[in-house]
């Protein structure tokens, strides 16, 4: 699939009446704004630097130029007093989020230093080199009575680590709200008739996210199925073999068409440039559709894996909450919770088909199942847990007419699962089993909801911020 890297858009900004006042000033200040260049593009490597704009000439150059290069989100460095003049017709123009950076050079000002200055002209350009906290009310102010929608970091441009982990985290969340304008979701078949959940406005997901939505049909991947070679189909079977604990009982023919559809899957994913996928069918009877869709798991699983993630039961909001998971590098395994342990204090959760196989505690079992409970058919599906430690769960919720976010953080905890052929894990949550459960039920998501690792609420709330949605966190 093509590369669609976020490009980060950076300006500094000052006042071109200092510079002849104020020697060295403004070089001083261009060395601070190659700083945080150098910073951000440790955190991303494309980024788009229009330099110190200190005139509104300059201002609407910049605009013009990030609107060119397609900048996901906008870092407005503030270096010292500027005129806001200079600043708008920029965000106006690239129309992206902006970040405002009020980033002192150092922690303070060294005040006996400065007061034994001699030149009241050097100590006032002196002064002015740590001014970066002055135009941002303007800026604000602006801002607000224009409709442009900001964030701010307030912090140093050194040796502040929660300063330039938030930073990070808004790089990483318009990383993400790229991936996802750029997304080719596959939905496969139709939905599971009756969970009236699970039916998702398909317009309101580009509303929200972009992308493209490609509706297949099953036959396409039968197609595919028919084009596998014997010897890919050996092939896919070592790996196989190699990814996954296959039970002693999961005869040979089962993994040989587990592994043709996996190669076709393949090369469905490749025809159409699909970065995540929804699937299910019921079928009517035709044998090549059933068996396409019965002997899926497996590949599905690698699919997931390795970036397109592929959600059941036709389950297109999970498809876009796993999407966004694993883009954060958290992984996005299909879950429902089940059941609950009041004696452990823990919700179990899971679900049969495709697991995100990358985050599993351990290697994950393959296992025969002579029926798919509520489906059709029968083959190998996969068994795993959650890597025990902390957990993030996303919903993608539709109500009143838009999409919100819904999102929790846990624990994913040792101990018994069930052995059922199907993805099992176990979840305390802070806030206690029966209290996430309730609140999390409030909010109306549906059934399914995406699990991840590691606490990553506060980057989804950014990512929120940036797709301008709802982000309620649960816990």
């Amino acid at each position: 699939m093509k590369d669609h890297s976020a490009k980060i858009g950076l300006f500094g900004i000052g006042l071109d009446t200092y510079w002849p006042q104020f020697e060295g000033l403004i070089e001083r200040l261009q060395g601070y704004l190659m700083q945080v260049h150098q910073k951000l593009e440790a955190i991303n490597p494309s980024i788009v630097n229009a330099g110190l704009v200190d005139t509104t000439d300059k201002a609407f150059e910049a605009g013009k130029l990030f609107r060119k290069e397609d900048v996901s989100i906008i870092f407005l460095y503030v270096t010292t007093y500027a005129l806001s003049s200079t600043v708008l017709p920029i965000v106006q123009r690239a129309k992206v989020p902006v970040i405002i950076l009020n980033l002192a050079p150092e922690a303070a000002i060294d005040y006996d230093n400065f007061n034994a200055m001699t030149d009241r002209t050097k100590m006032t350009g002196e002064w002015l080199s740590y001014c970066s906290a002055c135009p941002v009310p303007e800026i604000a102010n602006v801002f607000n009575r224009t409709g442009i929608k900001f964030h701010q970091v307030t912090g140093m441009l050194h040796d502040d680590p929660e300063c330039w982990d938030e930073i990070s985290e808004w790089v990483e969340a318009a990383k993400v709200a790229t991936v996802m304008a750029y997304n080719r979701m596959g939905c496969m078949g139709h939905y599971y008739s009756g969970m009236l959940d699970i039916y998702s406005d398909l317009t309101q997901q580009y509303a929200h996210f972009g992308g493209h939505i490609e509706l297949l049909e099953v036959e396409e991947l039968v197609a595919h199925r028919k084009q596998v070679r014997e010897e890919e189909a050996n092939q896919r079977m070592e790996l196989f073999k190699d990814t996954f604990e296959v039970q002693p009982d999961c005869a040979e023919e089962e993994l040989r068409n587990a592994a043709i559809t996996s190669v076709a899957l393949d090369r469905l994913v490749a025809q159409y440039k699909l970065g995540s996928m929804a699937y299910y069918y019921k079928g009517t009877g035709n044998p090549e559709n059933e068996n396409a869709i019965s002997s899926i798991i497996l590949g599905n699983s690698l699919l997931t894996a390795n970036g397109v993630p592929v959600a059941g039961e036709y389950e297109i909001k999970n498809a876009q909450a796993m999407k966004i998971m694993d883009s954060f590098g958290a992984g996005g395994s299909f879950t429902e919770y089940y059941a609950m342990d009041f004696k452990d204090d823990v919700v179990l959760m899971g679900h049969d088909g495709p697991g995100h196989i990358a985050i599993a505690e351990g290697k994950t079992k393959v296992r025969p199942l002579k029926v798919f409970h509520g489906k059709v058919g029968k083959g190998l599906s996969v068994e795993m847990s959650v890597k025990n430690g902390p957990v993030t769960l996303l919903s993608v919720v539709e109500r009143k007419g838009r999409l919100m976010l819904l999102v929790a953080e846990g624990e994913s905890v040792a101990g018994p699962i069930l052995q059922i052929g199907n993805t099992n894990s176990r979840y305390r949550f802070p806030i206690g089993a029966r209290n996430f459960v309730n609140h999390w039920n409030s909010h109306g998501p549906a059934h399914h909801c995406a699990v991840g690792v590691g606490h990553i609420s506060s980057k989804i709330e950014k990512l929120g911020s940036l797709l301008d949605m709802e982000v309620v966190r649960v816990c």
